[in-house]
């Protein structure tokens, strides 16, 4: 995969269209995730029927029912292939600048940044789906699960560059993150667009503590 196209994937959160001759050569379990993810975010979990996923995905019901037992089955896996993924690229950010806290910091801004400019962004397909789901359904615990590890991996980095206070610096940071994607969702990216330079400017004016 390109970096240009998996700056779209992670920017998007959701959707990744593929030709129907692309779609073709994949296995039916990947063809029906590639096509639920696609419709779920670009139109809702509740919005988008079986039916619609597995003519989609080049299939029938009788097989999309073979692999998840329920619609709701294949909502949990959606969530979770999205909570992997971001689990999966913050350890990505981490790991290329892994002897110096503050180029994660940095590195991770850039990569707000990509998220909150791509022309594919949507909101947050996590976000999305969690308003459409009652709390008691099994996906909201995937959800909440990865947005709570999400907040204390922030507390972990903002830690370990040194900031005063990581735990308050990271409930701010992620209400401005989280924030600006849901500003977009409702068709606001005039202040979602402002939001990077909110965060550097944060950043920048919190104070350190003093090296040891």
């Amino acid at each position: 995969m390109s970096f240009a196209r998996e700056k779209d994937l992670r920017s998007a959160g959701g959707s990744v269209a593929v030709a129907e001759g692309q779609l073709a050569v994949k296995s039916p379990r990947e063809r029906i995730l590639i096509a639920a993810r696609d419709l779920f975010y670009r139109h809702g979990v509740h919005a988008v029927g079986v039916e619609a996923i597995a003519e989609t995905a080049l299939t029938n019901k009788m097989t999309l029912y073979r692999h998840f037992k329920s619609k709701d089955e294949l909502i949990v896996t959606y969530v979770q292939q999205l909570a992997n993924e971001g689990d999966d690229i913050l350890n990505r950010i981490l790991a290329e600048n892994a002897d110096n806290p503050q180029k994660q910091v940095d590195a991770w801004v850039d990569f707000v940044e990509d998220v909150l400019t791509n022309k594919l962004e949507r909101g947050c397909a996590l976000a999305n789906a969690a308003v459409e789901l009652d709390t008691g359904h099994p996906a909201r615990a995937v959800i909440e699960a990865y947005k709570q590890r999400k907040h204390d991996r922030l507390v972990g980095l903002f830690r370990a560059a040194r900031y005063r206070d990581p735990d308050l610096l990271a409930d701010e940071v992620f209400l401005l993150f989280e924030g600006a994607r849901i500003s977009i969702q409702c068709g606001g990216k005039g202040p979602a667009s402002r939001v990077v330079g909110m965060l550097r400017g944060l950043l920048s004016s919190r104070p350190r503590l003093a090296e040891a």
